[in-house]
């Protein structure tokens, strides 16, 4: 008979859940990667992973979720953290390298009540339709939310990223998006969710279409951007760092 895993979101924001339940091995591991993107594709500020009913049957499937924990550090960066291990699943999560960096809770409903007396990072949210007055409106978010912030010296350039990770939605994926603005740790962080699994044209020095000169663009001018793909789309990210910030 075949293993079955079944992976169930809970809840989304501010803190993410994700129920996981079945038999883990090399044939359901992939199936747990898909789900944890996703939770982390809707940027919580953290991610608990409840695992009380799971069984680890193969150890070695938990490589993949380390992969993912591994590019979750560049984006969202928000912990993961992983609830209700019993003793022989935290002894397989405990000797695979790739998960050694996840976080440990005794139980789902400690780790979501501790989440909740932290601090709320600074945040902003605005869904957008593919037309190209959404241009427009996310460099007027981002004008304000930099002159909120203080950081008026680095709006232009911001404004110049959020604009170009906006248009092109526009142009190629055609569906409505999620746009996410947010600050900490001396970073600027902003991201596009949109509804296609096309990937981008990221390398291609003559993608300077209409209202845009393309993500060659927002490659040059950020310190780290990348792609996080996802069942029902994409997530294409930038980080600016205080650093960075500082010099433009």
């Amino acid at each position: 008979m075949p293993s079955q895993l079944v992976c169930r979101p809970e809840r989304d924001l501010p803190v993410a859940v994700l129920t996981v339940s079945g038999t883990l091995d090399r044939i359901t591991a992939d199936a747990l990667g898909a789900a944890v993107r996703r939770s982390l594709a809707v940027q919580p500020e953290r991610l608990l992973l409840d695992v009380t009913r799971m069984r680890v049957a193969d150890p070695g499937a938990l490589a993949g979720l380390g992969a993912v924990a591994t590019q979750a550090v560049e984006f969202p960066a928000v912990p993961i953290v992983v609830c209700g291990a019993g003793p022989e699943t935290a002894a397989a999560f405990a000797a695979t390298p790739q998960c050694r960096g996840l976080d440990a809770a005794g139980d789902c409903a400690a780790a979501l009540a501790e989440a909740g007396t932290r601090p709320r990072p600074d945040l902003i949210r605005v869904r957008l339709r593919p037309v190209p007055e959404a241009c427009r409106q996310v460099r007027h978010l981002v004008d304000q939310a930099c002159a909120r912030w203080q950081r008026s010296d680095v709006s232009a350039t911001a404004a110049l990223i959020a604009t170009e990770l906006v248009a092109n939605v526009v142009r190629h994926a055609h569906t409505t998006m999620e746009f996410t603005l947010g600050r900490g740790d001396g970073r600027l962080l902003m991201a596009v969710r949109d509804g296609s699994r096309r990937m981008p044209r990221t390398l291609n020095p003559g993608l300077t279409d209409a209202g845009g000169r393309g993500l060659r663009l927002v490659g040059d001018l950020a310190d780290a951007w990348g792609v996080l793909p996802v069942a029902d789309g994409k997530v294409v990210w930038t980080r600016l760092l205080g650093a960075r910030l500082s010099n433009l």
